[in-house]
């Protein structure tokens, strides 16, 4: 089993960033740092508790004044590339404390962001004041590193995970739109899939802006911005949208077949797989592009359903042509999903219509 990303926080981090305190600022008192940061909560703390955890204890023992903390500690940064993630914890500092010096504190981000990611720390400072920090993201936007660029759409990402959410940009996301505009053919495939994740979340509350954007983009577009879009839209396509799997050359109204959909075994036991065995066949006029996936409508704790679409395959059937398909399904257990007993389904979706469907039972592990 893979060690908890938590664990990076550790003894071994804390002595080298205490370490490196000292040599910049000696009145740090390395042994007090520890002592407070491995308190009776440290071990259930997780990753994100632990990385605020030693924001606030270096707050605690670092010079009173914001910025001559903030200056020790763009000494000490540099020194501890060694250790992965673990110097989140410095534009962390920023979030926490920066918010009232705005002129020290975003030379900082853009400093540690280099380093790390700053993608969260950013957003207190959407929040508070959204046409100043979004001004802010657009000159990011054009700086010639690459990290910068990424974090002028990735910090702005309406729903970025493990993050605040940003509700007014969730409401409306035009001031965002011209960042990733100047960034959708970036030089970065770094920056250019941090732009598509930005509008896959955009999708989710406003899915025409997306739409109209990514059509406005098709206008002689890079093999760059074609590969951008299908990561784009990926949310409305497993959802069947008609008008993103139209933008992507999928035809909803093809009328594919799917036939002789069946599942084995009848019943299946949680950690073991299901097998899907179905054909589909095309249209008999003419050449078409198919986006074939299957759907697992589970059963829920209180017997209602929940659909989750899973990716499939992707091909052009000539005219009138078919092909056979089998595939299998996993019911390994995992720590997103809880399986219940019970009777479940499979759907075959082609091009976001559901052509088939078919039962199953679902039993636990006796």
């Amino acid at each position: 089993m893979a060690e908890p990303l938590k664990n990076m926080y550790n003894r071994a981090f804390s002595d080298a960033l205490s370490a490196a305190i000292v040599a910049v600022y000696p009145a740090f008192d390395a042994e007090v740092f520890n002592r407070r940061l491995y308190d009776a909560a440290w071990a259930a703390r997780e990753l994100k508790g632990r990385m605020r955890h030693i924001s606030l204890t270096l707050r605690e023992l670092l010079p009173p004044d914001y910025a001559e903390a903030l200056a020790i500690l763009r000494q000490v940064a540099p020194g501890l590339n060694g250790y992965g993630f673990a110097p989140m914890i410095f534009p962390d500092f920023v979030e926490v404390h920066g918010l009232d010096d705005w002129e020290v504190s975003l030379p900082a981000l853009e400093q540690f962001t280099q380093q790390t990611s700053a993608e969260f720390a950013v957003r207190p400072f959407i929040l508070q004041d959204q046409p100043r920090m979004l001004a802010q993201m657009a000159r990011w936007a054009e700086h010639p590193s690459e990290h910068l660029r990424r974090l002028a759409s990735e910090g702005s990402r309406p729903r970025l995970p493990w993050a605040m959410a940003l509700p007014a940009l969730k409401v409306d996301p035009s001031p965002i739109l011209p960042i990733l505009d100047r960034l959708k053919d970036d030089e970065s495939e770094y920056v250019r899939r941090s732009v598509a994740n930005s509008l896959n979340d955009i999708s989710k509350d406003n899915p025409q802006v997306v739409l109209n954007v990514l059509r406005a983009w098709q206008t002689d577009a890079s093999p760059n911005v074609h590969k951008l879009t299908h990561h784009a839209l990926r949310t409305l396509v497993k959802a069947g949208h008609a008008e993103a799997l139209g933008l992507l050359g999928y035809a909803n109204e093809a009328a594919f077949a799917v036939t002789d959909l069946q599942l084995s075994p009848a019943t299946v036991r949680v950690g073991e797989s299901l097998t899907l065995r179905f054909a589909v066949a095309a249209p008999a006029e003419t050449k078409q592009a198919a986006m074939i996936d299957y759907a697992v409508v589970f059963r829920r704790a209180n017997g209602q359903p929940s659909r989750k679409v899973f990716k499939g395959t992707k091909r052009t059937f000539a005219p009138g042509e078919s092909a056979a398909f089998v595939w299998r399904h996993s019911f390994r257990p995992i720590s997103t999903r809880t399986y219940y007993p019970g009777e479940h389904a499979v759907e075959i979706q082609v091009n976001g219509v559901v052509s088939a469907r078919q039962t199953f039972m679902l039993a636990l592990v006796e």
